[in-house]
């Protein structure tokens, strides 16, 4: 049935999410699109996760529960045990959107030679799921996050396989940026290209995602990111991971004091 579409293969990385799980879940499970392999990869959750993830594993082709050394060896384990020719992830708080995988899917058939499609708009949504804001990603090339912009949308992305096992996968010392570290490599390999109008994905704003826990340390993480791979100190890149750096240490010595 499925032998002129290409089989995609979504990780979800889990670690005590119970409250945002389900709707992951079911955001990977209702795609309209159906040659998907759906691996979930929980580093050993305390909460109500796997009760939830258990309601559903009968449709979850591959679900892996140990512990493991973050995030990103998570994801890994996900890319490892994946047999899709196109792969991308979808974080335990995120949602993608019914025609999420079937968008891609066409582009990649248009464009085979990429490596990395993603959607060019981006919905930010709230703990209920509310949308809250729309965001623009637009990102022509490499050298545009380099030089330019290093902000991306991870999520509703999706690469090559045969390209992420090339770079090596994610980069497990990296805790912060490593899907910045990873489009960085791919894209030594092939273009970019997007999905434009409508937003195919969902990144969850709450208290305690790595966006708003991470502080400086994300920031510090994105500059040895950029400049591992060729920035320049004085790029536009870099220089806003300085300016947001100046900018929360002097919010913190103002709440301090």
């Amino acid at each position: 049935m499925y032998a002129t579409q290409p089989r995609v293969s979504i990780i979800t990385p889990s670690y005590n999410q119970g409250q945002f799980i389900e709707a992951t879940i079911q955001s990977v499970l209702s795609q309209t699109y159906k040659n998907i392999e759906y691996i979930l990869v929980d580093g050993g959750s305390t909460d109500d996760t796997m009760d939830v993830v258990n309601r559903y594993r009968d449709r979850i082709d591959f679900v892996i529960h140990e512990r493991d050394n973050g995030q990103s060896d998570a994801i890994n384990k996900g890319f490892r045990a994946a047999t899709g020719e196109l792969v991308g992830w979808i974080n335990s708080d995120d949602i993608l959107y019914p025609d999420c995988v079937e968008k891609i899917v066409n582009l990649y058939r248009q464009h085979p030679e990429g490596a990395v499609y993603y959607g060019a708009v981006l919905h930010q949504i709230n703990e209920t799921g509310a949308v809250i804001a729309t965001r623009p990603v637009p990102i022509p090339n490499r050298q545009s996050l380099l030089t330019q912009n290093y902000e991306l949308a991870q999520q509703g992305s999706f690469y090559p396989t045969r390209l992420v096992q090339k770079v090596g996968y994610l980069n497990e010392n990296i805790h912060y940026c490593m899907d910045l570290d990873l489009w960085l490599k791919l894209l030594n390999y092939g273009p970019i290209y997007a999905c434009s109008g409508k937003p195919i994905a969902g990144f969850r704003i709450w208290g305690q995602t790595k966006t708003s826990t991470g502080g400086t340390k994300f920031l510090a993480n994105i500059r040895e990111v950029l400049l591992k791979h060729g920035a320049s100190p004085y790029s536009k890149s870099v220089l806003k991971t300085q300016y947001y750096t100046f900018r929360a240490t002097m919010k913190q010595t103002l709440l301090t004091r």
